[in-house]
């Protein structure tokens, strides 16, 4: 299967398999999500989903979270993992939210990404998820999984994310990066992984490398 049949053919499995794509992290807007795409970060969606409301109950927002202490921030959200760098990230960001920008979530990657704890990715999950400009943010399923299907050479996330927008058409960005995670988490988990069983390995790519 030559490469543009094969991104015709994800393109058109994903759309039957998730023809809608809820957002994963709960949120309500770009401040709650940007903290929850932050303590995302080597921790479960479903995790940080249970302890975004404990934290967004004392603060939702910027003006609210540096009345808390970072000790304060830190107990909360102790379970998702690396506390003492994310509850310091989240109290200095919402410090420059407040002083350089109105405590509005700046609507620019340069911007973003000058936030402490946020990096190319988060800002990618931002500007698409909250303000709908596209972006393709790679994570470690959609990294694994474009290598997997010979869509890119997986030498980083950086040149994943590249293939990607090169071979992917940008009105399906957003949505489309959805797709692939939760058919990571679905179908094509990294092991145990049965290609012959897999809706997409199963038809092309690298998957026999990786049964």
């Amino acid at each position: 299967m030559k490469k543009y049949e094969k991104v015709e053919f994800v393109i058109n499995k994903l759309e039957e398999l998730y023809p809608v794509v809820p957002i994963p992290l709960d949120h309500k807007d770009p401040y709650t999500l940007l903290i929850a795409v932050l303590l995302s970060a080597q921790c479960t969606d479903q995790r940080v989903n249970k302890i975004t409301p404990k934290l967004f109950e004392k603060a939702e927002n910027p003006e609210a979270m540096i009345r808390l202490s970072i000790d304060e921030i830190r107990a909360i959200i102790k379970p998702c993992g690396l506390s003492p760098r994310k509850s310091k990230a989240i109290f200095e960001l919402s410090q420059i939210l407040v002083d350089r920008f109105g405590a509005e979530v700046p609507e620019n990657f340069k911007d973003l990404e000058s936030l402490p704890g946020v990096g190319h990715k988060t800002a990618s999950v931002v500007m698409s998820q909250a303000f709908g400009y596209p972006a393709f943010p790679v994570d470690t399923h959609i990294h694994r999984l474009i290598y997997r299907w010979g869509l890119s050479t997986g030498k980083n996330v950086e040149t994943t994310e590249k293939d990607c927008k090169r071979l992917f058409p940008e009105e399906l960005w957003n949505k489309l990066h959805l797709q692939i995670i939760f058919f990571g988490r679905e179908y094509c988990k990294a092991r145990p992984h049965n290609a012959e069983q897999c809706p997409i390995c199963s038809r092309i790519g690298r998957a026999s490398l990786f049964s």
